[in-house]
C-alpha cells in the first residue's frame, strides 16, 4: 500500500504537470489571439487593397472614356482638315483659271473700253443728278409757298386728323426719344409687347422706373421670350392691357404723347405735349392703361 507521503507527493508533481499544462495552454492562447490580430490586420489591409484597385480600376475607364473622346474629336477635326484640303484645292483651281482669263490681253482690252464706257455714263448721270437736285430745292421753295399761302387763307391752326397720316413707326420713334430723357418716372401704353423692341428699353438709365401696360400673351412664344427679358429688368413693371388702341409715354409728369388708332392702319389722332396743364387734363387717360391691366 502507499502510504500518505506517496499520496501527497504524487499529487503536488500532478498539480505541478497541471499548472504547467494551464501555462501551455495560456501561451497557445496567446498565440491563437496574435494569430487572430494580425488575420484582421491582414484583412484590413487585403480590403484596402481591393479598395484601391476599385479606384484605379474606375480611374482607368474614365481615362479610356477620355480617350475615345479625344479619339472622336482628333477623327471629326481630320475630316475637316480634309475638307478645308479640298476647299483650298477647289480655291486654287479658281484662282488659276481667273489668272489664266486675266492674262488674255483681248479680254483685258474689252474690260477697259466697258469700264471707260460706264465711267462716262456715271458723269452724265452725276450732270443730271445735280440738276435735279437743283429742280427738287426749286420744287420744296415752292411747295412751302404753297402751304404758306393755303395756312393764310384758311386761317386756322386746328388739325383735322380724320385723314392725317401719322404712322406706328413714327409714333414709336418719337416715344423712344421721350423716353431717352426720362429721368425718375416714366408711364408707358403700346399695344403688345412687340411694339416695346422699339423703344430700346435696355438703354434707359437704370434709375429710371418704368411702369408699362401692353398686351401680353404667355401662349405666344415670342411674347413669353420678351415678357422674361424684360421682366430681368429691375426697374421695369409690365401689366397686360388687352385693349390694343393707344400709344402713351408720360415722362416724369413733364412731357406727354398720346397717340389714339384710327381707321386706317396709318391715320393716329395724336398729341404732343409740354404744358402741365394738358398733362394734367389728360392724366386720367394716361392711367387708365394701367388701372385696366391686370399683373402677369
Amino acid at each position: 500500500m502507499v502510504n500518505d507521503e506517496s499520496k501527497d507527493a504524487l499529487i503536488n508533481k500532478l498539480q505541478a504537470e497541471i499548472e504547467k499544462k494551464d501555462e501551455t495552454l495560456r501561451k497557445v492562447g496567446e498565440s491563437i489571439n496574435k494569430l487572430n490580430e494580425k488575420f484582421q490586420t491582414q484583412d484590413s489591409l487585403i480590403n484596402s487593397l481591393k479598395d484601391s484597385i476599385k479606384l484605379k480600376d474606375d480611374q482607368i475607364k474614365t481615362i479610356r472614356d477620355s480617350l475615345e473622346l479625344k479619339d472622336q474629336q482628333i477623327k471629326a477635326k481630320d475630316e475637316k482638315i480634309a475638307t478645308l484640303g479640298k476647299t483650298i484645292k477647289l480655291k486654287e483651281e479658281e484662282l488659276k483659271a481667273q489668272a489664266s482669263s486675266i492674262t488674255d490681253e483681248n479680254l483685258l482690252k474689252e474690260k477697259d473700253e466697258k469700264i471707260n464706257k460706264l465711267q462716262k455714263e456715271i458723269e452724265i448721270l452725276n450732270d443730271e443728278l445735280s440738276k435735279a437736285d437743283v429742280d427738287l430745292e426749286t420744287l420744296e421753295l415752292e411747295n412751302e409757298k404753297l402751304r404758306q399761302a393755303q395756312s393764310s387763307l384758311s386761317g386756322s391752326k386746328i388739325i383735322d386728323f380724320t385723314k392725317t397720316e401719322i404712322t406706328k413707326s413714327e409714333i414709336l420713334i418719337k416715344m423712344r426719344e421721350i423716353l431717352e430723357k426720362g429721368l425718375h418716372n416714366v408711364m408707358i401704353v403700346v399695344p403688345t409687347i412687340v411694339d416695346l423692341q422699339e423703344l430700346y428699353l435696355y438703354e434707359v438709365k437704370s434709375s429710371v422706373n418704368m411702369r408699362i401696360s401692353c398686351l401680353i400673351n404667355p401662349g405666344i412664344d415670342e411674347h413669353s421670350e420678351l415678357l422674361d427679358e424684360f421682366t430681368s429688368l429691375d426697374n421695369i413693371s409690365l401689366r397686360s392691357y388687352e385693349r390694343e388702341d393707344r400709344y402713351v409715354i408720360v415722362r416724369d409728369g413733364e412731357e406727354m404723347l398720346i397717340a389714339v388708332k384710327g381707321n386706317s392702319e396709318k391715320n393716329h389722332l395724336t398729341i404732343h405735349t409740354k404744358d402741365s396743364k394738358h398733362i394734367r387734363l389728360f392724366n386720367s387717360l394716361t392711367m387708365e392703361g394701367w388701372l385696366q391691366s391686370r399683373g402677369i
